[in-house]
C-alpha cells in the first residue's frame, strides 16, 4: 500500500525518521510531506502514534489530465466498490493547483459526479455527499497535470489529540509543538521549561513524548474505521503493543505563565491529558524564574502577532535574552517567532535556525546554547 503522511513546513525529516521507526518502507520526503509504503498495520500504528503527521492518506490512483473530462472518465476507472458503500456518505477535499482547474470547488464537483455514476452504473444507486461529517474523505490532489486520488486515513485531522478543550489566544498547533521538541533533540531525559506557556501545549507534547505516549491514545476515532476493510483485532492489537511501552519520565516538566488565565487552562490541558503528576504549570513572569535544574531545555514561544506593539515586543525580547543570559546558565533555550526584527533584541548569538510555520506565519525557529563566560574561552562554535 502507498502512502502520503501530510506535514508542516520544516517538519518532513522528522516525520520521515518516525515513520522510518515504525517501519514504513520506500520513503520519499515532499515538501509538506512524505511519500511512504507499508501495511494495513502500519497505517494504523502511523495514526495512533506519529507525532508529526496532519493526516495519513492512502493512495487510490495516479493518472494524468488534460482536461476536466479525463478527471471524469479517469475516476470512474478507479474499483470505488471497494471502499465506498451505498449507504456510506463521503466528501471530497480537493487540492488544486493546475492550469485545467481555476476553481478547486470545480474539479471536486467533477470527481463527485464521477463516483455517483460509477455507482448509478453498476448498483443503480449513488452514496450521498456530506461536507460536514462525512464516513468516507477523499482527498483528490492536482498539480499541473498529474492527478492522485487517496482515502483519508485519519479523518479528522491528527494535531486534534482531544487533550485541548482549553485554549487561550493564538494556541499553538499541536504537531507543530511536538515537532519543535523533535527538531530541537529534547528527549525527556533532560528537565524541560515553558516559561511562556499559554494553553500548555508545549509541556503537554513534551509530556507525551517523555512518557512514551502515542499522540492519539486520547482520540476516540479515525477515519479509517468507517472503511469496509477495517480491521478491529489488527487495530486493538496496534493500540496495546504501543500502549505497553509507555513509562514514567526521568524528568519533571515546567510549565510557567504570567496569566493567571492560561495557567487555569494549561492545567485543565495537562490532567486531560493524563500527565497532571509529571507536569508542574504555575504563575510566573519570566524575568522573576530562576532555573529549577542545573542544566535542560527552554522552549518559549512567546507573543509575536498583533497583541503588542513593536516597542512592546522589543522590550520583552530584551527581557527574555537578559534573563536566559544571566540565570540560565548551561541551559539550551529555543525560541520560535514570525518578528525577526525583535528576536534581534535577544541579544544572544544563535547556533542553530529552522524556518517553520505557525499558521500562515513563517517563523524562525532559533537555538542559544547559555553559558558563562566569553563563547572563544568555552571553544564554542556555530553549529
Amino acid at each position: 500500500m502507498k502512502f502520503i503522511a501530510k506535514t508542516l513546513y520544516g517538519l518532513e525529516n522528522i516525520l520521515a525518521k518516525e515513520l522510518r521507526e515504525i517501519g514504513a518502507q520506500k520513503i520519499t520526503v515532499s515538501n509538506r510531506a512524505v511519500i511512504f509504503e507499508g501495511d494495513l498495520r502500519l497505517m494504523y500504528t502511523a495514526n495512533y502514534v506519529s507525532r508529526t503527521s496532519l493526516s495519513i492518506l492512502y493512495e487510490l490512483s495516479e493518472f494524468t489530465i488534460r482536461t476536466a473530462d479525463d478527471l471524469y472518465r479517469k475516476g470512474r476507472t478507479i474499483e470505488w466498490e471497494k471502499y465506498l458503500d451505498l449507504d456510506d456518505t463521503f466528501s471530497i477535499v480537493p487540492v488544486i493547483k493546475s492550469p485545467v482547474f481555476n476553481h478547486t470547488g470545480y474539479a471536486a464537483l467533477i470527481l463527485k459526479d464521477s463516483i455517483a455514476d460509477y455507482f448509478r452504473e453498476k448498483k443503480g444507486r449513488r452514496p450521498s455527499v456530506d461536507n460536514k461529517n462525512p464516513a468516507i474523505l477523499i482527498n483528490l490532489h492536482i498539480s499541473n497535470n498529474k492527478v492522485t486520488v487517496s482515502l483519508d486515513s485519519s479523518g479528522i485531522p491528527l494535531f486534534k489529540r482531544e487533550y485541548r478543550k482549553e485554549a487561550i489566544e493564538a494556541p499553538l498547533n499541536e504537531v507543530l509543538a511536538a515537532g519543535m521538541l523533535l527538531l530541537s533533540g529534547w528527549d525527556g531525559t533532560t528537565c524541560l521549561t515553558d516559561p511562556m506557556c499559554g494553553s500548555g501545549t508545549i509541556p503537554v507534547e513534551a509530556g507525551l513524548i517523555a512518557c512514551n505516549i502515542p499522540s492519539g491514545r486520547l482520540r476516540k476515532f479515525f477515519g479509517f474505521q468507517h472503511w469496509r476493510n477495517y480491521d478491529l483485532k489488527l487495530y486493538d492489537s496496534v493500540r496495546k503493543d504501543y500502549d505497553s511501552r509507555i513509562r514514567k519520565p526521568e524528568h519533571p516538566i515546567y510549565g510557567f505563565d504570567v496569566s493567571g488565565q492560561a495557567v487555569k487552562a494549561a492545567r485543565a490541558n495537562v490532567r486531560r491529558a493524563g500527565l497532571a503528576e509529571y507536569i508542574n504549570i504555575e504563575e510566573c513572569d519570566f524575568k522573576n524564574l530562576k532555573p529549577l535544574s542545573d542544566n535542560g531545555f527552554i522552549f518559549i514561544n512567546p507573543p509575536y502577532g498583533e497583541r503588542l506593539s513593536q516597542g512592546e515586543t522589543n522590550m520583552l525580547y530584551s527581557m527574555i535574552g537578559s534573563t536566559l543570559k544571566h540565570h540560565f546558565h548551561d541551559h539550551t533555550a529555543w525560541i520560535i517567532s514570525s518578528n525577526k526584527q525583535s528576536l534581534k533584541n535577544i541579544g544572544l548569538k544563535p547556533t542553530e535556525k529552522h524556518i517553520l510555520f505557525n499558521g500562515a506565519l513563517e517563523c524562525l525557529y532559533v537555538r542559544y546554547d547559555l553559558y558563562e563566560g566569553s563563547r572563544k574561552s568555552r571553544g564554542i562554535t556555530n553549529h
